[in-house]
């Protein structure tokens, strides 16, 4: 391609996500070919000037970039076996969930068949695709994350490379990702309890979202002492989230609330006081998290 036009761009599998992915590429301009298992969901893609190819070979040699959205990696190998010799020389970037090994794994079948190869994350919902400040992170082979920079950052602008190992991406993917469960069940129980009295969940938006700002603002200062290994410093200690967690008990019962899937939690502050970190910040769970390096 000549430097002003823009990348031909196949995007493969059209959930959610990659629908706004592959729209993304189509209002900026960029040749788009689409193609998923479901040929309906094309059909507003193809409005926007997309082309639909019937066969999944065909989307991979229609484009030199080919960005596949899929829930997993073994769906994306599903997917772009039958296109395995089409994948030689075209770089392929991996937009799914998955664990590090199952990275390596996507990493070594498609550098097998030639491709050039990159493992990503879209840390936003679909609607948040496009947005500046919508992050994006990438590992693998740099220079194509240097080639395609521009192209990539059509989908967010917050666009990271992590590093050359392939298996990055997906690393931080589950490690950021481990937040998500535990705030949003810890939102539901709220909306529950609320209800309980006749209020509406609604009600908690506002209060929610500002202790999430606060918990946000402590990231920094957790991570310092993680990485320090020295808890001492204690704004919150464990005790203190222990004392707390007699109250659950009571709300539970008061509101009528299954509050059982605190139940690790409470036990992982019990075993890291019993560990001597009773005094020590709320941070220092990461050490009773860490399992002992198994002896070769």
């Amino acid at each position: 391609m000549t430097k002003d036009a823009p990348t031909p761009v196949t995007v493969v599998g059209l959930g959610s996500m990659g629908r706004a992915l592959a729209g993304a590429f189509a209002d900026a301009g960029h040749p788009t070919t689409v193609w998923n298992r479901t040929p309906a969901k094309a059909a507003p893609l193809v409005a926007k000037g997309a082309v639909h190819a019937r066969a999944v070979e065909a989307a991979v040699e229609a484009s030199p970039l080919i960005i596949t959205c899929l829930t997993t990696f073994e769906d994306t190998h599903s997917a772009l076996e039958p296109a395995a010799e089409a994948l030689s020389g075209r770089a392929l970037v991996t937009l799914n969930s998955g664990s590090p090994a199952g990275a390596r794994a996507m990493a070594a079948w498609a550098t097998g068949r030639g491709a050039r190869f990159l493992a990503g994350a879209v840390k936003n919902v679909p609607e948040a695709v496009g947005a500046p400040d919508t992050l994006l992170y990438y590992s693998g082979d740099r220079a194509v994350f240097d080639e395609y920079e521009t192209t990539l950052k059509v989908l967010g602008g917050d666009t990271v490379h992590l590093g050359e190992e392939t298996d990055l991406a997906a690393l931080y993917e589950m490690a950021v990702g481990a937040m998500l469960l535990p705030a949003l069940v810890g939102f539901f129980q709220g909306a529950a309890a609320v209800q309980a009295r006749g209020l509406e969940a609604g009600s908690m938006v506002r209060f929610a979202g500002k202790w999430l700002d606060m918990i946000k603002s402590l990231l920094p200062v957790y991570a310092t002492e993680i990485d320090r290994g020295d808890y001492t410093d204690a704004a919150s200690s464990v005790n203190l989230f222990l004392a707390g967690a007699a109250h659950d008990t009571e709300l539970a019962e008061e509101a009528n609330v299954d509050m059982a899937w605190l139940a690790p939690l409470h036990d992982l502050l019990e075993r890291a006081a019993a560990a001597g970190h009773g005094d020590h910040s709320i941070s220092a769970l990461t050490e009773v998290l860490r399992k002992p390096a198994q002896k070769a």
